[in-house]
């Protein structure tokens, strides 16, 4: 196994390929799962983005001084 095999490729866009996926053979009990994991994705996401506009904002202060 080559350490690149782990990397994402070129092109190779998991959101893409989600999006892309067809929801016809999950149950209803797997795209609640979905539902569910999507959303705390979100939060984690959305967590991570205002943690780097807090610290974006934090460096520009510093430096205005």
């Amino acid at each position: 196994m080559d350490l690149e095999d782990d990397l994402p490729r070129k092109g190779d866009d998991p959101l893409a390929r989600l999006l892309q996926q067809d929801l016809g053979p999950f149950s209803v009990a797997d795209l609640h799962n979905r539902i569910v994991a999507l959303e705390a994705e979100i939060i984690r996401t959305k967590s991570k983005l205002e943690s780097a506009v807090n610290h974006k904002a934090s460096a520009e202060a510093l430096f205005r001084r």
